[in-house]
């Protein structure tokens, strides 16, 4: 059987045909050869959301927008096609959410929880989440908002502080800068002069190392002589301390024996302090010799007499 030209000619116009129906239904978001899952969510705006823009769980994509619908209402109906291995709880919220800075929008399944899943052409709840410019936003009012109250507060602080003020903070950090040029200079002399004296700083070290090299070696012997000094020191205090009580016990108890023979009356002391009659003898003889002395002094010839040519005159 011959096939004509006009057979073959309809033949590729038909098959062009359905290649251009089929790119065309691919184009919009929808796949031919393969049964998905249809879920539905009503938005009051969805700007920036086209179909086959693509469903996430997680930045994970499952599914894409398959058809968007203007409502009566003013609402739009947007309908997407999920592959059918992954099953999606009845509570999930479908947002809508920026992906990048550049305004680029998606679809973002929230997952809810529970056993309950959704069934082809259930309608999920609908959320539009703020895009990241809009989240920016606030956070650069807020900035805008604290660098105009620096500035201002700048230009007050500027206004305040008078030119002596800043004369005199300029001075201090010259100061400043001076002390901290004087010391880099104290520094370099003192490596300088540890330097210069390394030589003999290591002997000093070489010298404090042997000596306690030798304290290390002789620790049991020097041990053993201050053991013996603690002894000796020990002994030593002991006896004299002894020594001092029981002289302290003697001069007490010859104080008291010497006390009671006063109190008693023995001795001549004790007679002084307790016979009355020596007492008042003793009172009188001073007094005779008071007398004695006022009358000496008032009439010396009495008792004193002088010859120059040593003849006797009474």
């Amino acid at each position: 059987m011959k096939i004509t030209n006009e057979t073959k000619v309809g033949i590729l116009a038909a098959v062009a045909i359905t290649i251009l129906i089929l790119g065309y239904s691919f184009l919009k978001g929808n796949d031919v050869f393969s049964r998905e899952n249809e879920y539905y969510a009503i938005y009051e705006n969805v700007e920036g959301v086209a179909v086959s823009k693509p469903v996430l769980v997680n930045g994970y994509q499952i599914g894409r927008v398959s058809n968007l619908t203007l409502q009566p209402n003013g609402t739009i109906l947007a309908e997407f096609k999920i592959k059918p291995e992954y099953e999606i709880p009845k509570n999930t919220i479908a947002k809508i959410e920026s992906t990048d800075l550049l305004g680029s929008k998606a679809i973002v399944f929230e997952l809810g929880e529970g056993g309950v899943y959704a069934t082809s052409g259930d309608t999920l709840k609908a959320n539009k989440s703020k895009d990241l410019l809009e989240q920016v936003q606030p956070v650069q009012k807020k900035a805008e908002q604290i660098i105009a109250r620096l500035d201002s507060i700048l230009t007050s602080v500027d206004n305040t502080i008078s030119p002596e003020f800043q004369r005199n903070f300029n001075s201090s950090f010259a100061s400043i800068a001076k002390s901290l040029k004087t010391l880099e200079s104290t520094t370099m002399k003192v490596d300088h002069m540890v330097g210069a004296e390394s030589s003999r700083l290591h002997a000093i070290f070489s010298n404090l190392e042997s000596i306690s090299t030798n304290f290390a070696q002789n620790n049991k012997k020097i041990t053993t002589i201050m053991s013996n000094i603690e002894s000796v020191s020990d002994q030593f205090a002991r006896a004299n301390f002894e020594t001092t009580i029981k002289n302290a016990d003697k001069a007490i108890a010859d104080l008291q024996t010497a006390v009671n023979k006063v109190n008693t009356g023995e001795g001549s002391l004790g007679q002084l302090l307790n016979d009355k009659q020596l007492y008042n003898n003793l009172n009188s003889s001073a007094e005779n010799l008071n007398k004695l002395m006022i009358d000496l002094k008032a009439n010396p010839k009495r008792y004193v007499s002088f010859s120059v040519f040593g003849g006797r005159k009474d």
